[in-house]
């Protein structure tokens, strides 16, 4: 059983580095941020793995601190574009 959460923490960590691409190279600020949610998912499962293979409970501590972290970032992110979504709301009723 130990090897294969060891090749399936391989595949993963495969994919998060095939991940970066989106972050670097991604066209626009959502698509970006969605790409490092899936990366911090990833990274979630990871320590999920590595912490089952090697038997260390804290890795499951810190799992869930990346996930808390993960969801304020998508919180700051989204508040962050309501000013330029009440923007764009204001001009298209002035628009009518």
């Amino acid at each position: 059983m130990t090897e294969f959460l060891t090749a399936a923490l391989g595949f993963i960590l495969a994919m998060l580095a095939l991940g970066l691409v989106p972050i670097l190279r991604g066209p626009g600020d959502a698509d970006r941020m969605m790409a490092a949610q899936l990366i911090g998912t990833g990274g979630i499962a990871a320590l999920l793995l590595l912490g089952a293979v090697t038997g260390v409970p804290a890795a499951a501590d810190v799992a869930l601190t990346v996930a808390l972290l993960a969801t304020f970032a998508s919180i700051a992110f989204v508040k962050k574009g309501l000013p330029h979504l009440d923007a764009d709301e204001a001009s298209s009723t002035e628009d009518r």
